[in-house]
């Protein structure tokens, strides 16, 4: 009777793996936009096989994408094309506040022998109606934006918010944290979240995500960055559209380090203290000193409650009274809460729920911040003038 049951094991084992073998590739996630500038910007996605990538890259001027050949910008590094499953590709040397039209590739990689390798098929977005997405204009007088956090794996409300955030319609997208509860493994960022927002706007419109500290929950938790700023130093930045800089500010963890939930093994103290260093460098650039209004976008807020909250009062709060910013957007305690300027914080703190949107839209002369909540409806809103 073992006998038969190992062997029921090897067929299925076997009959799996011809299966899968037989199949052909294909792009399971994604592409969207990471780390969108100027002049750059990272395109990513994944497929079900092991493959090699790039991206066809082409003019909005009105012209079939198959009128010529378009160029090619690969997935490589230090020169040799990268095979992966996740693809990371940066083009760079773009045009500001300009239109680009694009098509993903990927070629699967069917074997190696010494230095020869063999290929497979390949999978591609259409050419008929490809994705298209426009550059960063830091000269631009207008912009709007959305922001959503704490879904916490909840892609039918995420779904719903966006109905009300109309994000085609952005020019940008913030995730502000906490957008999964743990992460466990690869499935845990698409069917959470991510699938819903490619579907509705992440092809095209650039989505920038402040890290909250649930994604540095769980096995896959070191792989974030694969997927978000995957070619960035560091998960977090300064962004300049229009009259804004955003401040991306990565939160770490909200209890000390030595936290039995923690098994030993974050160190969030001492990179609050380096992302501080950070700081003070990038409120001294001129993207961020030219810019007539200046938001600061943290999953959790500074107030002097939890550990991880102090420490965002205590290390970054000061460089940022002094640097004068208008407002900081949090998310973390699932309610709304206004908190005005006072001696300690200089700048008015808005924390978002995990059942509403903040609608933006900026000026040179003007900050408007709305609150919409699940049934499309506002619910408070903010006005900074200049």
């Amino acid at each position: 009777m073992r006998k038969i049951y190992l062997l029921s094991l090897i067929l299925v084992f076997s009959c799996s793996f011809q299966v899968l073998a037989q199949e052909n590739i294909r792009i399971v996630h994604g592409p969207y936009l990471q780390n969108m500038g100027t002049n750059e910007v990272t395109i990513v996605w994944v497929t079900n096989k092991s493959a090699i990538s790039w991206v066809e890259l082409a003019p909005d001027d009105g012209s079939h994408f198959y009128l010529k050949e378009r160029p090619k910008v690969f997935a490589s590094k230090n020169g040799v094309k990268l095979e992966s499953r996740i693809h990371t590709v940066k083009l760079r040397g773009l045009t500001p506040a300009t239109k680009y039209r694009y098509r993903i590739f990927s070629q699967e990689v069917t074997g190696r022998e010494n230095h020869e390798i063999t290929y497979g098929k390949i999978a591609s977005t259409t050419a008929y109606e490809p994705a298209a997405f426009v550059t960063i204009d830091p000269a631009k007088t207008a912009i709007a934006f959305t922001m959503v956090n704490d879904i916490h794996g909840r892609s039918g409300v995420l779904e719903q918010m966006l109905k009300w955030a109309e994000p085609m319609k952005n020019d940008l997208v913030f995730f502000n944290g906490d957008m999964v509860s743990s992460l466990i493994n690869e499935e845990d960022l698409f069917t959470g979240f991510m699938d819903v927002s490619v579907s509705a706007f992440a092809k095209n419109i650039p989505m920038y995500y402040a890290r909250g500290n649930h994604e540095t929950r769980g096995p896959f938790a070191t792989s974030f960055q694969d997927y978000f700023s995957p070619l960035s130093p560091e998960l977090y930045y300064l962004v300049r559209q229009g009259p804004v800089c955003f401040v991306l500010l990565d939160c770490g963890e909200d209890k000390p380090d030595t936290d039995i939930e923690y098994s030993s093994i974050t160190d969030y103290d001492d990179y609050r203290t380096l992302e501080a260093e950070w700081l003070r460098n990038a409120l001294k650039s001129r993207e961020f000193i030219d810019a007539p209004f200046k938001v600061v976008i943290c999953h959790m807020p500074p107030m002097n409650d939890w550990h991880g909250e102090a420490e965002i009062l205590n290390k970054f709060v000061p460089l940022l009274n002094d640097a004068k910013v208008d407002i900081m957007l949090c998310g973390h305690l699932h309610k709304h809460i206004k908190l005005g300027a006072n001696e300690q914080v200089k700048f008015p703190v808005l924390i978002n729920s995990n059942n509403a949107i903040v609608k933006g839209s900026i000026t040179n002369k003007s900050l408007t911040l709305d609150v919409v909540g699940l049934d499309g409806k506002k619910t408070d809103s903010i006005s900074i003038q200049k």
